[in-house]
């Protein structure tokens, strides 16, 4: 009987770096066209027959039972629902057209919680700020009545580093904008790709503020206004509709399951991903594939025999407007210990390294890790700091244990909040050696009987 690429890529989990080993993908560790049938059924199974899953919607609520079907149908145990309060938001009409001295449309993307402009929009004289720390410089004159323009551009990097700062006129953009009292903002969308799709994703508001319409242009549309900006010696007149509306407190949830341990006292082994995703897309790569790559990784191993500890998978709600949660999970659970979180939130391009924040605490653990990892071309950084993504607030709040599998994100950001994040944008070989990665990895920590933290966390997590 013909081996299938499905056992053979189950197989390479347990293949040492050796001359064995060369058959494989340098890459990978795993064969060329490796394919994980669990984790494929999964994310195929959520951006197709849901789709879309806005927070706070009926889309949302479709998700949390479709993924409770499956786990069921897994034969994963103690699974539950636990809903939670979100202030509620959707999208209206949205568009946008330059009315002088270049009579253009331009296409941009509501930002999560924007005001409405009413349906009959609003026209305004643009003022331009290269960056958000010259809007946060710039006196109320200067801005007062206009709508504000941020035009900082990110950069693609392996890490995604980028985000964290060029996300900020996004995040904290529109608000200091409103302070002000500019009657709109746009800004270029937090994004690396030159397609005409803008990047949606949530602002905030200052308490005592109130919320002003907030858009994205699509990098190519930043660019003409940039170019508008250049040429003209008049003022770049923009009119403005945007019909979203809030919603008031509506409901969301956390849904967890579990592979249960041989040893119920030890602290489980958390894998975080969140179900949730923006309303333009099926969200394949934020982050159906994900919480494919977590609850696949959770069935490799129980294949295996039953681990020490039990694994728990978290399906996190509400992320994408707010890490709504990630911050009820962490209150409902705050007297429940985690022995170690881990969460895949960076789509599904290869790992290529491995962090924790208990390397010098725990140096023979992160040894045994890095040997799980390397045939999979995954390199051990022990002087990074793993930090933990979005949804492992408990783990922060505990001081507990964390590990950061990176991910290669060099094109993360083209698709991130876009219409364009759908599932032909998956590899199945990527997403394959992150299960083979996440499974090596949770294999070693479900099976350990120490303190994951060793002598205590590292200073700085």
């Amino acid at each position: 009987m013909k081996t299938s690429l499905l056992a053979l890529a189950a197989l390479s989990l347990a293949i040492p770096t050796t001359a064995a080993a060369q058959r494989y993908d340098s890459r990978y560790g795993l064969e060329p066209g490796a394919h994980d049938e669990i984790a494929w059924d999964f994310l195929e199974g959520l951006t197709t027959e849901i789709g879309p899953r806005l927070a706070g919607t009926p889309d949302e609520a479709r998700a949390r039972a479709w993924a409770i079907e499956w786990l069921r149908a897994h034969n994963f145990q103690n699974i539950v629902e636990e809903p939670f309060p979100i202030d509620g938001w959707v999208r209206g009409e949205e568009r946008a057209r330059i009315v002088a001295p270049f009579p253009q449309d331009m296409v941009l993307t509501a930002l999560g919680f924007s005001d409405a402009t009413g349906a009959e929009g609003i026209t305004g004289q643009i003022v331009h700020f290269a960056s958000i720390a010259d809007l946060r410089d710039a006196p109320e004159s200067e801005v007062a009545g206009k709508i504000v323009y941020i035009g900082n551009a990110m950069r693609a990097t392996q890490d995604g580093s980028h985000y964290g700062y060029f996300g900020s006129p996004r995040r904290q953009g529109p608000g200091i904008a409103a302070q002000k009292g500019a009657a709109a903002i746009v800004i270029r969308s937090i994004g690396t790709d030159n397609d005409r799709q803008p990047h949606t994703g949530a602002t905030s508001w200052p308490d005592g503020v109130d919320p002003i319409p907030a858009a994205a242009l699509s990098n190519p549309d930043a660019d003409q206004l940039e170019r508008m900006l250049r040429r003209s010696d008049e003022p770049i007149a923009m009119e403005l509709v945007l019909t979203p509306r809030f919603l008031g407190e509506v409901m969301s949830a956390n849904v967890t399951a579990e592979i249960v341990g041989r040893d119920p006292s030890l602290p489980p082994v958390l894998l975080a991903c969140h179900l949730d995703s923006w309303d333009n897309s099926p969200g394949a790569v934020d982050d159906a594939s994900g919480c494919a790559i977590a609850a696949t990784a959770a069935l490799r191993v129980a294949e295996r025999g039953q681990p020490l500890r039990t694994i728990r998978v978290l399906f996190a709600g509400a992320e994408e407007t707010g890490l709504w949660g990630s911050s009820a999970y962490s209150a409902a659970h705050t007297n429940e210990e985690m022995g170690v979180g881990l969460e895949s939130d960076f789509g599904a391009g290869p790992i290529w390294r491995l962090e924790t924040n208990f390397s010098q605490s725990n140096p023979a653990l992160f040894e045994r890790l890095t040997e799980a990892t390397a045939p999979y071309g995954v390199v051990p950084a022990p002087n990074i700091v793993a930090r933990g993504g979005a949804d492992l607030n408990i783990m922060r709040d505990q001081g507990g244990p964390i590990i950061d599998l990176q991910q290669d994100g060099s094109r993360y950001f083209d698709l991130h909040h876009t219409e364009n994040d759908t599932l032909d944008k998956v590899s199945p070989l990527d997403l394959a050696q992150n299960v083979a990665v996440w499974t090596a990895v949770t294999q070693v920590l479900a099976n350990e009987a120490g303190s994951i933290a060793g002598g205590g966390i590292v200073a700085g997590e």
